[in-house]
């Protein structure tokens, strides 16, 4: 029907360009409409630009306390939603100017958490994308009181002492396996300590409208007084491409590469990395790398247009995790940046270059933050729409987990 082999289907969505769905041990079925929509962008004849900014005009009152708030994604995303702010708090100086240049109504604190009193606010949700430290175990379960010091421990203590109708946490994908999934269980039964109900999932934000391929881990509560369902957003069929993402993006500083490493960059295709070079010339970029394990494919590496990008890092020239532009030869720009992680072109970044790098690289997608949102406001008025979100029922919440952990979804 396509004309394509069934190995081109199966790198389509290797590639993340393609969503499926297993059928049995051995089969995948796919949306063949998805497809002939992929094949359309790759052949550069589909004239769908599916890259926007999402946005609702319904605004609620339900209110919301961030911690770790960084740039803003989530709190864009959900405020996007239709939630509200009260109080949005971070430690690094220029991410609280971000914010107070772009959302100074949402109350933006530059504050160490460890110092703040969380008890004279009131929110229907917490929410966090709270730094995960190593905690030591040595032979004992973790209570409450045992993760004193780590930024965990003032995630928990906000959910604590506003007490929350909800609760959302974020992190890295990573976090399922950390210490044999020791960490993560520690987490989930703390939470519950709390008097919540808990369940969680790995998102992958090129499903969800972001054209870039990243992961990131929701966990989410619901007070157990509360006979609320949990939600999450249902993966689309199709993916944002980078050439979509990038239509009359505006001109911004960018980092720029030194003339060597043009020289080596200039000479990798789109998509391609350090193994489209010649064998001297990877040793010679590679230096003693070219000799370890690993497929180091983040090396002298060069975005694809028909793809989603792949993961942003806090720096776009890092040698190991190279962002480099897909036509030109050049770092990708912070606004650049700032499209693939659908912050609008009116969402400014103060400090240094390098400072709105790393808050870019570090942020939560604003499309990932205003389809949780979504979740958020459903699950408030236990509304759950069954097209577009996962439900996850009062009794249901262990079962989920565990599967989740069992398959890495």
């Amino acid at each position: 029907m396509l004309s394509v082999s069934a190995d081109t289907i199966r790198r389509w969505e290797k590639k993340g360009l393609i969503r499926a769905q297993r059928s049995g041990i051995n089969y995948r079925l796919f949306n063949l409409e998805e497809l002939e929509r992929i094949q359309s962008k790759i052949s550069g004849n589909n004239q769908e630009n599916k890259y926007k900014v999402l946005k609702s005009n319904i605004k609620t009152k339900f209110k919301v306390v961030e911690l770790f708030a960084g740039a803003g994604g989530t709190a864009l995303g959900f405020h996007n939603a239709g939630l509200q702010h009260v109080l949005l708090t971070d430690w690094d100086k220029n991410a609280v100017g971000t914010l107070k240049k772009n959302k100074p109504e949402w109350n933006p604190v530059l504050a160490d958490v460890r110092n703040m009193d969380f008890s004279v606010y009131q929110a229907d949700i917490v929410e966090g994308g709270f730094p995960c430290q190593s905690f030591s175990y040595a032979g004992r379960g973790l209570g409450f009181e045992d993760i004193r010091g780590t930024m965990f421990f003032e995630f928990a203590r906000s959910i604590k002492e506003i007490t929350p109708k909800i609760f959302m946490g974020e992190n890295v994908r990573g976090l399922l396996r950390h210490d044999g999934g020791k960490t993560l269980n520690s987490i989930v039964s703390i939470l519950k300590s709390l008097g919540y109900r808990v369940a969680y999932k790995v998102l992958r934000s090129q499903y969800l409208d972001v054209p870039q391929k990243r992961e990131r881990l929701i966990i989410l509560g619901v007070r157990k007084d509360l006979d609320l369902p949990i939600l999450f957003p249902k993966e689309k069929n199709y993916t944002v491409s980078l050439k979509e993402a990038f239509e009359d993006c505006p001109k911004s500083v960018g980092q720029e590469y030194p003339t060597s490493k043009k020289e080596i960059l200039a000479k990798i295709p789109p998509g391609g990395y350090w193994k489209d070079l010649s064998v001297d010339l990877q040793k010679k970029y590679m230096g003693a790398s070219f000799y370890m394990g690993g497929g180091k494919t983040g090396m002298a590496r060069r975005l694809s247009w028909d793809e989603p990008s792949l993961t942003l890092t806090c720096a776009p020239a890092q040698k190991q995790t190279e962002r480099c532009h897909p036509e030109e030869t050049r770092p990708l720009t912070v606004r650049e940046y700032a499209r693939i992680q659908t912050f609008p072109d009116d969402w400014e970044f103060v400090g240094s270059m390098s400072s709105q790098y790393k808050q870019i690289g570090n942020a939560v997608p604003v499309n990932l933050g205003f389809h949780m949102g979504q979740c958020l406001i459903a699950m408030l008025q236990n509304k759950p729409d069954k097209s577009t979100m996962e439900i996850i029922y009062p009794g249901q919440e262990v079962e989920v987990s565990e599967r989740v952990m069992t398959l890495g979804l």
